[in-house]
């Protein structure tokens, strides 16, 4: 067990029905995937990181995006401007976060979305492991370039993104998926320890026994 206990806590959000996750101990937030794509999902995110922070008020926060799907970052621009911090995703997804109005049009979705902050995952993952309970940076690309996997193995848990789903997996049609590498990234995470827990993009929790059976 870490020396913080890690908590899990999970909203849907969007017209995708977005998983995102804000995991927390007693020195960091983790959110990751900000999906909360209109003023009542930011309501209930602010809500529950705010109580969280009232009862630590030095609190440290980071965002992080498992991949540059828009589904996955609708709120991207409103969490950094809330919080102050840019989001945080591998380096080869950047351009497609950049390049949010392809995303847009090419599911046909109106309007103009609006430039968020974004760093270097790679570059920020000491600092990070420095303050939250430890955890690995698996690297599962495939559903796009940069899809990453966060895993905490001492606590069994992995936040998969759209790489591995419950009965499923990532699709690889989009720009930038590849087969042949997420059926390598789902080889990676198969050879987990069976009760890892898995928290996934979209739909029900699952655990590593059960999808690689």
């Amino acid at each position: 067990m870490t020396n913080h206990q890690l908590q899990i806590q999970h909203f849907v959000f969007g017209p995708f029905y977005t998983n995102t996750f804000v995991l927390s101990d007693e020195q960091h937030i983790l959110l990751i995937d900000p999906a909360c794509s209109n003023q009542y999902e930011q309501h209930q995110l602010y809500t529950y990181i705010s109580n969280l922070k009232s009862k630590i008020s030095n609190l440290q926060l980071s965002i992080v995006a498992t991949h540059g799907h828009l589904d996955h970052l609708w709120g991207a621009k409103w969490a950094t401007e809330q919080w102050n911090t840019p989001v945080l995703m591998h380096e080869a997804d950047i351009p497609l976060a950049q390049a949010m109005q392809a995303q847009y049009d090419l599911f046909g979705i109106p309007g103009t979305p609006e430039a968020f902050a974004v760093k270097n995952l790679k570059s920020e993952i000491l600092n990070l492991k420095s303050s939250m309970s430890n955890f690995e940076l698996l690297e599962t690309p495939g559903h796009t370039p940069g899809s990453v996997c966060l895993y905490w193995p001492e606590e069994k848990v992995l936040i998969s993104g759209d790489t591995l789903f419950q009965m499923g997996y990532g699709r690889t049609d989009l720009p930038g998926g590849n087969i042949h590498q997420l059926i390598a990234s789902l080889d990676r995470l198969f050879a987990l320890p069976a009760d890892v827990r898995v928290y996934p993009g979209h739909g029900e929790f699952t655990t590593i026994g059960a999808e690689r059976r």
